[in-house]
């Protein structure tokens, strides 16, 4: 069947490109007549002159060649001839260019060019070649390089497709008709340019009667009004695009497109009942919840914002009502306390707006509502309530015990009105002062108060029900004893003064003044006078200043009151003005000191100067205190400084010498520190005969001893056993030697020695050759050292 369809269409390709002129195949025959580039008459001019043309060798057009072609055979695409081919197979053909010789063959013989793949003009329009005619045994060019173009002819073989497979659009609910919501596009791959395989019309297959769209631009709008997103939400329209202008036999695509309904606010808040009621015990705390309310709205999101009030209440101020915007809730809180004892029952009018209103909707009605809130307040088993906040009593200070000072009164509020016990918190009366009648309240004492020892006492009073003991009210009850006159006026000091031995007569000596730890109603009025042992023989007066003060006052004419005593103490009585009058005796203390004309102190005891000078004796004994603190902090600070500049036996851990010195003999000691010269050991030549030792008698007062040389001896080791040899004649034959065993290292190997090394490195490789015998014949000093190592090697193997 497609094959067939190809050559109907190859057929009418034919028919209507070879009877236009111009076409490719008439475009390809060689003109006749004269030989290439010779001239023949055309015609005249307007002037009767003749015309001539130049023939040429080509004549050249477009070769169509339909695409998608289906069948078995290659496709042919043209001709080309040219006017040097008189058939004897002397022209061969060449074609050069796009697609030559993989897409497009020619015969080289007789010119024919054929497509031997299936073209597609969506991948490639149009190929451009070059033909050229040369002679085959000579190569040379019969005509020049001419060039032409392939156009691939355009078939319907693609559909429409849109650039979305799916598409998602929002439209507001209600929109008028023809309220645009999407355009949709589609695209052909076909050539736009030739028929109508590339024209798109739009239609709608789904969706109807909601929506239609545009068939030329795909555009979608509303197509019915009232749309209500609360009846219906979510569309889905299917849009079809079809090419060849929507004639039978185009190709079409399809899309969905996925519309919502936006939401308006077009729907009022509604209760869902028109009377609410709350049941509420009276206990609830000022701010708790009483209730909550709900209205509903098909809207959604700002548009189902709502506002509550109340309106209308008969208990102003008792509640109040609050959105909740998570839930949209009406929540009642309380805002004064409830007392089920004065009102049962509240009702309140609550109102219910939306917070955002369209204008547009307001032909709708109105977007509010109202409702009736029942409050029914329950009854709650609530502690004894008192009169007072608080209770202020006063009772004096010389009450006696279990005076009745006062009295509380509570209640219980509840209906039943059961029986309360008052109790004290002895918390707050820890000192069990003052106790209360269980049963009418009244507070009274149970010891003797002191105001100057406490003037206010503040306790709490507790009242529980007889029936619920955990009901409990507690109230403050401050308590002020009342000042009585039992303390009698004293000085208000130790008051002690001098006077010089010749002072004159009625001289003021000090002023003193008086302090009474009462505190009358009219304030302190004291009076002062000299005692009655002291009024008619003492040396001094006083003279009361009607102010609270006296002063003190040299009696008579001079006198030296040195000739007689150098301290007088002078008794003052001092009363008070009030009911019963309270009267105490104080001393006034003079000293009696030398002064000069102009009553300067000059000569005075040691108590006097220290009173003149304001410092008492504890002064003295703290000042001196401070003085010797001082001392000893300094005499630890320079003891400190001291003992930092004393230099350390060592200084650091990396000052270790590595010395060992042996107190326990009786050698040289310390100082003998040339005892042992490990230089003569290294260098056996080079020993200083004349170096003294410190630890010995110099040898001025010993003859020198004159070495015995021993004969040399030849073996192995004949080198160092010579030198220990010679070492220990020395050692024995030397008076001024050390009287002490002593142990020395010699770390000399002697010259051509040949051991090599005393290292036990290689012992284990030289211990087979080495002959130890000797060390027996160097006495009982190396006796353990000879039976360690001078045995016979059978002996050491077992």
């Amino acid at each position: 069947m497609d094959r067939r369809k190809a050559y109907v269409l190859m057929v009418l390709w034919a028919v209507a490109h070879l009877s236009s002129p111009g076409s490719g195949l008439r475009a390809l025959r060689r003109t006749t007549g004269g030989r290439r580039g010779s001239t023949g008459l055309t015609g005249q001019d307007a002037n009767g002159v003749p015309l001539r043309r130049s023939k040429r060798g080509w004549m050249w057009n477009q070769f169509f060649l339909l695409e998608e072609y289906t069948g078995t055979d290659m496709q042919y695409v043209g001709k080309l001839h040219s006017d040097g081919d008189r058939g004897d197979g002397s022209v061969r053909y060449v074609l050069t260019g796009e697609g030559a010789g993989s897409l497009f063959k020619i015969d080289e013989k007789s010119g024919d060019i054929h497509a031997t793949k299936r073209l597609d003009r969506e991948e490639k329009a149009y190929y451009i070649l070059h033909a050229k005619a040369i002679n085959r045994f000579t190569n040379e060019a019969l005509e020049g390089q001419s060039e032409f173009i392939i156009k691939i002819h355009d078939i319907n073989d693609n559909e429409p497709r849109f650039t979305k497979d799916v598409y998602t659009a929002r439209v507001p609910e209600m929109s008028d008709i023809g309220t645009s919501v999407i355009q949709v596009t589609a695209t052909d791959a076909d050539d736009a340019t030739y028929g109508n395989s590339a024209r798109v019309v739009y239609s709608i297959l789904e969706g109807q009667p909601y929506f239609s769209v545009d068939p030329e631009t795909g555009l979608i709008k509303t197509a019915l009004p009232g749309m209500d997103r609360e009846v219906k939400e979510n569309y889905q329209v299917v849009i079809q695009a079809k090419d060849m202008a929507g004639q039978m036999g185009g190709l079409s695509g399809t899309t969905t497109v996925s519309i919502t309904l936006s939401d308006v606010n077009d729907n009022p808040p509604r209760f869902t009942k028109t009377l609410y009621e709350f049941r509420v015990p009276e206990s609830v705390e000022l701010g708790g919840t009483v209730g909550v309310i709900r209205a509903m709205d098909a809207d959604i999101g700002e548009n189902a914002e709502m506002d509550y009030r109340i309106i209308g209440s008969d208990g102003p101020g008792m509640f109040d009502i609050t959105t909740n915007r998570s839930t949209q809730d009406g929540v009642i809180v309380l805002r004064k306390p409830l007392d089920f004892e004065r009102k049962r029952q509240y009702s309140l009018r609550v109102q219910v707006e939306n917070a955002h209103i369209n204008p547009r909707f307001f032909s709708v009605g109105p977007f509010r509502d109202e409702a009736t809130v029942k409050i029914v307040v329950e009854d709650v088993d609530e502690p004894p309530v008192f009169e007072r906040a608080s209770y202020v009593m006063e009772v004096k200070e010389d009450a006696a015990r279990n005076t009745i000072i006062g009295s509380v009164s509570a209640s219980d509020p509840d209906d039943k009105n059961s029986l309360v016990r008052y109790t004290i918190d002895r918390r707050t009366d820890m000192d069990r002062v003052f106790n209360i009648h269980a049963g009418n309240g009244s507070v009274y004492t149970l010891r003797e108060l002191d105001r100057e020892e406490n003037a206010w006492h503040n306790i709490s009073v507790l009242a529980t029900e007889f029936n619920n003991p955990r009901q409990i009210s507690r109230v403050p009850v401050y308590i002020r004893v009342l000042d009585v006159n039992d303390n009698a006026p004293t000085f208000a000091t130790n008051y002690e003064t001098f006077v010089c031995e010749n002072a004159k007569a009625n001289q003021r000596i000090q002023t003193v003044s008086a302090t009474d730890p009462d505190e009358p109603l009219g304030g302190h009025r004291f009076f002062f006078g000299l005692a009655q042992e002291a009024a008619g023989k003492a040396n001094f007066s006083v003279r009361d200043n009607k102010g609270n003060t006296l002063s003190a006052r040299a009696r008579g004419h001079r006198i030296n009151f040195n000739l007689l005593k150098s301290v007088y103490h002078v008794p003052v009585v001092i009363s008070d003005g009030e009911f019963p009058m309270q009267s105490s005796t104080s001393t006034l203390t003079v000293r009696v000191c030398t002064c000069d004309r102009e009553g300067n102190m000059k000569l005075c005891n040691a108590e006097a100067l220290t009173a003149r000078a304001g410092l008492s004796t504890g002064a003295l004994v703290a000042i001196l205190l401070c003085v010797i603190i001082l001392l000893m902090i300094v005499v630890l600070f320079a003891a400190l400084r001291r003992q930092r500049k004393k230099e350390p036996l060592i200084i650091s851990k990396e000052d270790v010498r590595d010395n060992v010195v042996s107190y326990n003999d009786e050698g040289g000691g310390e100082e003998d520190t040339q005892a042992f010269d490990i230089g003569t050991l290294r260098n056996p030549e080079a020993i200083e005969e004349s170096k003294q030792r410190r630890d010995i008698v110099p040898e001025t007062f010993y003859p020198p001893v004159r070495r015995p040389v021993l004969p040399p001896t030849r073996d192995n080791n004949g080198d160092v056993r010579d030198f220990i040899n010679q070492r220990l004649v020395d050692n024995d034959s030397d008076p001024t030697a050390p009287p002490y065993d002593s142990l020395a290292t010699y770390a000399y190997e002697g010259n051509g020695s040949v051991a090599e090394s005393l290292s036990s490195l290689e012992s284990v490789t030289t211990e087979g050759d080495q002959d130890y015998n000797y060390l027996s014949e160097w006495g009982p000093r190396f006796k353990k050292l000879a039976d360690m190592y001078g045995g016979d090697d059978s002996d050491r193997d077992s």
